[in-house]
């Protein structure tokens, strides 16, 4: 297996500026994230008018601008979701969505800000009957029932897996549109996520509507609050607690941009990927000093 000098999280400002600075610095890198790039920036329409450089271009353009600066450096994204990152002593071991692991010597944080908050009972069964990874996860629940809070669109293939495995599955989107399943023990059901209830394990999740007896819930979602993908990481609120170099409390991995905390800027974002990969730059060069 490859072991990566640096696994960069996002591709917004941050995870991209991050991304560009590594690689002049000549490190091996790996960026995940959409090859859209940040869906926060392909809906702005209007001009930015505070982003050096690229005066009043709007967020459209300037993922274009980006994507361009990518290809000239040769820098790929691989469209993969990272569901938790483990400090594994001398390096991280990052899971994966497809149910395999990527290694690096160190860590870049990108991922944005995540709206909310977990849901009651979330955190208390993760590992027990929470997942989020229905990957990595659907062979425990082979032929049993499952229920699958759906973040966003792409999802629906995750769900779709889950059909081939498990004997029921209730699929709860939390947004617009109607859900395509290829499999008819896909049930789609409506309202909102009150709770995750259970004794030793989760056994139900609980809605506005109604209450769904199961055997695992997958919350599934574009990404993970930052303490849930990270075990041990300080955070406060939603943010990551960062110093001035974006290092976090664990030794070799940093955080950059919105997840660091407000402003919510792309200049503010793009800034601070830079400072963070020359931190892991430096960091990796001490190590490796012994």
């Amino acid at each position: 297996m490859t072991r990566y000098d640096i696994a960069i999280i996002g591709t917004g400002p941050a995870g991209l500026e991050a991304a560009i600075t590594a690689k002049v610095r000549n490190k091996n890198i790996i960026l995940f994230g959409s090859r859209n790039l940040s869906q926060k920036m392909a809906v702005v329409d209007h001009p930015i008018l505070n982003y050096l450089g690229l005066p009043s271009v709007t967020g459209k353009e300037m993922a274009a601008a980006f994507q361009k600066q990518l290809d000239e450096m040769g820098i790929e994204i691989t469209e993969q979701k990272v569901t938790s990152v483990y400090a594994m002593g001398d390096f991280f071991g990052l899971q994966l969505s497809n149910g395999e692991m990527a290694e690096a010597e160190s860590v870049i944080l990108a991922s944005g800000v995540v709206a909310g908050k977990p849901y009651p009972g979330e955190e208390q069964f993760l590992g027990r009957g929470v997942s989020y990874c229905a990957t990595c996860d659907a062979p425990l629940y082979r032929n049993k029932t499952v229920a699958v809070i759906g973040g966003s669109a792409e999802e629906e293939a995750e769900a779709d897996f889950l059909g081939e495995v498990c004997e029921k599955v209730y699929y709860l989107p939390l947004y617009k549109g109607e859900p395509q399943f290829s499999h008819e023990n896909i049930e789609i059901i409506s309202g909102k996520p009150v709770e995750i209830k259970g004794m030793m394990k989760a056994n139900q999740l609980v809605t506005d509507q109604n209450t769904y007896d199961v055997d695992c819930v997958f919350v599934l979602r574009a990404a993970q609050f930052p303490g849930q993908l990270v075990p041990g990481l300080a955070t406060e609120g939603n943010a990551v607690k960062v110093d001035l170099q974006m290092k976090t409390n664990i030794v070799g991995l940093f955080a950059a941009g919105d997840i660091a905390g407000q402003p919510y800027q792309y200049i503010k974002a793009a800034g601070q990927g830079n400072t963070a990969a020359l931190s892991a730059v430096s960091y990796l060069a001490e190590k490796k000093k012994g």
